[in-house]
């Protein structure tokens, strides 16, 4: 295997760019140092530490699912800014979104680690900047809620639970300018998440389209070009034996377990820094909902339609600006 490295000459910000990617990838193994530190408590000369801090847990249990805690100085850290321009990550607006309403975007795809979601959506100022009046609540499995610490700097980025309860919260807003943001095909999809690929786990997924009758949120289709480039992911193609390890442990543990490789920070063989890709993600027009507190099954599968319809749109006319040839279409 021929392994290219990288000038030594590399320029300040473009090596700045790197550690705060490196930062991002280590958040997510900020979850077992987290748990080991609270085992270390546990087993240790502070194990009341532990105890005052699992009762703020008991105390504080809800707050996930009831807005969060976010913290502007955590959401305006300068490496986020180096972070997106590594990639770069672009926000591109369609159309306004009225800050008197709220709003449900459903994002697509889901990507390995789904960078444009955080990128656009936990740090600012591109979403405010963009949506002037809107506050964005990015909605992510309930289960990265309950390690301790790590709860802490999740919430502070702006990320709140998935469950239900979670999104009415955010939802319910009277005065209007919440825009939950939902990732609708979930870790299920990331398996499918190849290089080029286009398959969106979504035909079975009306939950959400459930919520927004309920609250009479807008739906919004978002779609993020060159989610799927970022990581290369060894083949698990639907049957093989990975894929059907893969799905029984999403199935025990929540979620999934895609293996993937990108780059390294001095060479560009091997890795778990992500490709310098552009993610460009297309927020689309407004689909206008009007609430029903009990929709039937009916007017559910024709909101959802609908849905399919405006994010094919949304896809096609925007997939020759991002280099998506022309034959290439969405696979529901």
């Amino acid at each position: 295997m021929k392994v290219e490295f990288a000038p030594i000459n590399i320029p300040l910000k473009r090596r700045i760019q790197t550690v705060a990617v490196l930062q991002w990838i280590f958040s997510f193994l900020l979850l077992e140092f987290c748990c080991g530190f609270f085992v270390i408590l546990i087993l240790g000369n502070f194990w009341f530490l532990a105890v005052l801090y699992l009762l703020w847990l008991y105390l504080d249990w809800e707050t996930p699912c009831a807005g969060g805690r976010r913290s502007q100085w955590v959401r305006s850290w300068t490496v986020w800014k180096y972070f997106r321009e590594y990639f770069p990550i672009h926000l591109i607006k369609t159309s306004e979104l009225n800050p008197n309403h709220n709003y449900l975007l459903g994002f697509h795809p889901h990507g390995v680690l789904v960078a444009g979601a955080f990128g656009n959506f936990c740090t600012d100022p591109t979403f405010k900047n963009l949506f002037p009046g809107l506050t964005p609540y990015l909605h992510i499995m309930p289960i990265w809620f309950g390690c301790p610490f790590f709860r802490e700097y999740i919430m502070s980025a702006g990320m709140v639970s998935a469950s239900k309860e979670s999104v009415s919260y955010v939802l319910n807003n009277e005065g209007g300018g919440h825009a939950s943001v939902i990732v609708i095909g979930g870790a299920e999809e990331s398996l499918n998440a190849h290089p080029g690929s286009l398959t969106l786990n979504i035909l079975k997924r009306k939950g959400f389209i459930k919520m927004a009758l309920k609250h009479g949120a807008h739906l919004v289709p978002v779609f993020s070009f060159g989610e799927n480039e970022l990581f290369k992911q060894v083949a698990n193609p639907k049957g093989s034996w990975l894929r059907n390890v893969q799905e029984k442990l999403q199935k025990i543990m929540g979620f999934a377990l895609p293996l993937f490789h990108a780059r390294g920070v001095f060479q560009y063989s091997f890795g778990l820094i992500p490709y310098r890709q552009p993610i460009h993600t297309v927020v689309g027009s407004p689909i206008p909902v009007k609430q029903n507190l009990n929709p039937t099954n009916e007017e559910i599968d024709q909101l959802h339609a609908l849905y399919l319809q405006k994010l094919k749109k949304l896809f096609e006319e925007h997939k020759s600006n991002y280099g998506i040839p022309e034959h290439k279409s969405l696979i529901f």
